[in-house]
């Protein structure tokens, strides 16, 4: 406890919140009591399902407009000139007046928590109208001190554009601006970095670090991510299915933790810096998992993929007659080597053309020049039938299954898809097949019956996994295949990935921003920045002995699950990235590199960072 003689702004007092389903009741918080304190974060912390948001929710008593009721406890606010409320008996029209007034909330999705058809100036001087009373000159003035507080670029130019004109990292600091326009006393964060890349993230934690102290506000900060917990954290609070586990100071969590599922979540999350010295990818060492035995993974040092100065540009119409007036140039000049029975990560942050590549390799989209080269062909020269036989040999898993997956099939008949477009299974033999890829990825039977949305996040990854194992690829394309899962369902997908790798050989193409996730599984990295790979090399030599500044940056701002490894304001120096779109009598210069060691190259051309 902090030592605060004055009372705590918010409480949470025996919170029970229950929803109404046509299965009868359900219950999202059980008997949850905990308190924040002016001027202290405290985190909450717990994987999908745990209740930390419908704790949030209630205390906004916003669970009522999603299905929700609380059916007992008490929630205490301390309002600033008007004493302490019991949240749960106030009227809605009290509620208004302390919404977004008093209490901030800041959204995991900023495009769901900004509307599309107003401008962000707009957007953020409205509360400050409302509740505080400026006029519209007012309003706007103070809305550009807002934005110069969260560092948005070009504030003046940026009030006055749409959501839709920002990047996600933008949005997000526009939603942070909008729940502190009104300084309120209580700023609850709903996993707020969870989209975001690593440098944004390190950021906008950073940002409002510096907010609370200098305002006083106390910070609810929900997330699943533990390095962001040993970030931003005075005190944690764990939840476990609608229930609070364990709480206490943010350093006596991570090194004293005492409830089992605390253990698990701290086990399940990679660090990094783990990897040092290890040659190979090594499986996640999950409590009740033994990885003892595990064969260390070489791979091979034969070729299975090459990819040559691949060029992937996506052209920019205007005008009345809608031609092209420019490019964005994704990937430029983009060469590595995939062996087989290895892992390739390709890392960077959104917009640098890491997906593209990935989507470039399987004609997703359709590259300009260059040459991809499965076990020697070029598959850029095959035509459709020539495609369609090499796409059993190269499958891709993207980020999210739920808009991968059918939602009116049957999960067996989705699996089974691939085996019947290339006929290659029937009658009993398909059935077995079947039946042996969910036991590979560790899916009961019984769920061949199911549907997608019968199915958590980490389920449906598994079921994506299995289909793209039906054929036997010798690639996979993961595209941030485990950036949206919990850390401990991240944490067994990454495992089954690396077994499989062990059993079946095959070679992936890891595309991530989270370097921590990266270190653990990869042979070889190559960092991506504005289309082009600025560093490649083995993980061990990149990590260990980074050259290009970007790579030097990026592992910088990667939050570390060790509390007494926090990182200051000033160790993130981000230049934001400059626009990847030129016009139509633009010439990029090649990439050339410089031999770091026999496997170890950088970028030698000035790449803009």
């Amino acid at each position: 406890m902090l030592d605060n003689p004055s009372s705590p702004i918010a409480r949470f007092e025996n919170l029970r919140v229950e929803f109404e389903t046509r299965d009868g009741k359900v219950v999202g918080v059980e008997d949850v009591s905990f308190e924040i304190n002016a001027g202290e974060t405290v985190c909450i912390v717990g994987e999908s399902g745990s209740g930390k948001s419908v704790s949030s929710l209630s205390m906004m008593r916003l669970v009522e407009f999603g299905g929700g009721s609380i059916a007992a406890g008490k929630l205490l606010f301390d309002r600033k000139n008007g004493g302490i409320v019991n949240v749960v008996e106030s009227d809605q029209a009290l509620m208004r007046t302390v919404r977004g007034n008093e209490i901030g909330m800041i959204f995991q999705e900023p495009m769901t928590a900004l509307n599309p058809v107003f401008t962000v100036g707009r957007q953020l001087s409205e509360g400050l109208q409302v509740h505080k009373g400026l006029g519209r000159k007012a309003a706007r003035s103070r809305a550009l001190d807002l934005m110069r507080q969260v560092r948005i670029p070009e504030p003046e130019k940026r009030l006055d554009q749409y959501p839709h004109e920002l990047s996600g990292g933008m949005r997000q600091r526009v939603v942070i601006a909008m729940a502190l326009a009104c300084e309120p006393r209580l700023l609850i964060a709903d996993e707020p970095t969870t989209a975001l890349d690593v440098t944004i993230q390190a950021e906008i934690l950073a940002l409002m670090d510096r907010l609370k102290r200098d305002t006083g506000t106390a910070v609810m900060f929900i997330t699943h991510d533990m390095s962001v917990v040993a970030q931003m954290a005075d005190r944690v609070v764990v939840m476990y299915r609608g229930n609070k586990v364990e709480e206490g100071p943010v350093e006596q969590i991570f090194e004293n933790p005492q409830h089992d599922y605390t253990k698990a979540l701290l086990a399940a999350v990679p660090k990094l810096g783990e990897m040092t010295g290890k040659p190979y990818p090594e499986p996640m060492r999950l409590l009740g998992q033994d990885h003892a035995n595990f064969p260390p993974l070489k791979g091979t040092e034969e070729p299975l993929l090459e990819v040559k100065n691949l060029v992937t540009r996506f052209p920019l119409q205007g005008g009345l007659f809608r031609r092209t007036v420019a490019n964005v140039h994704a990937v430029e000049d983009v060469s590595f080597t995939l062996m087989k029975g290895r892992t390739l990560s390709l890392v960077g942050e959104s917009g640098c053309g890491k997906s593209t590549v990935g989507r470039s390799i399987l004609r997703l989209v359709s590259p300009m020049s260059g040459e991809v080269l499965m076990n020697g062909k070029d598959v850029l020269t095959f035509s459709a039938q020539e495609m369609r036989a090499v796409r059993s040999d190269m499958q891709m898993v993207f980020q999210d299954p739920f808009a991968s997956l059918d939602p009116q099939m049957l999960l067996a008949d989705q699996v089974a898809e691939p085996l019947n477009n290339f006929g290659t299974h029937k009658g009993d033999a398909l059935k077995e097949r079947i039946n042996m890829l969910f036991d590979r990825v560790k899916l009961p039977l019984s769920f061949q019956r199911r549907y997608p949305h019968e199915l958590s996040g980490g389920q449906r990854q598994r079921v994506a996994i299995a289909r793209a194992l039906a054929l036997n690829p010798k690639l996979i394309i993961a595209d941030e295949a485990v950036s949206a899962l919990d850390v401990s369902v991240q944490a067994e997908v990454l495992n089954l990935m690396m077994e499989l790798q062990a059993e079946l050989g095959i070679s992936f193409l890891f595309i991530s921003h989270d370097m921590a996730v990266v270190e653990r599984v990869s042979h070889d990295v190559a960092v991506m920045y504005l289309g082009r790979i600025v560093e490649i090399g083995p993980r061990e030599e990149v990590f260990r002995n980074p050259q290009h500044p970007y790579t030097q940056a990026l592992l910088k701002a990667v939050p570390i699950a060790d509390p007494r490894q926090r990182k200051s304001e000033k160790d993130l120096n981000f230049k934001p990235l400059p626009s990847p779109v030129h016009g139509l009598d633009y010439v990029p210069e090649p990439s050339e590199y410089l031999k770091m060691s026999d496997t170890h190259f950088v970028l030698a051309t000035e790449s803009g960072y």
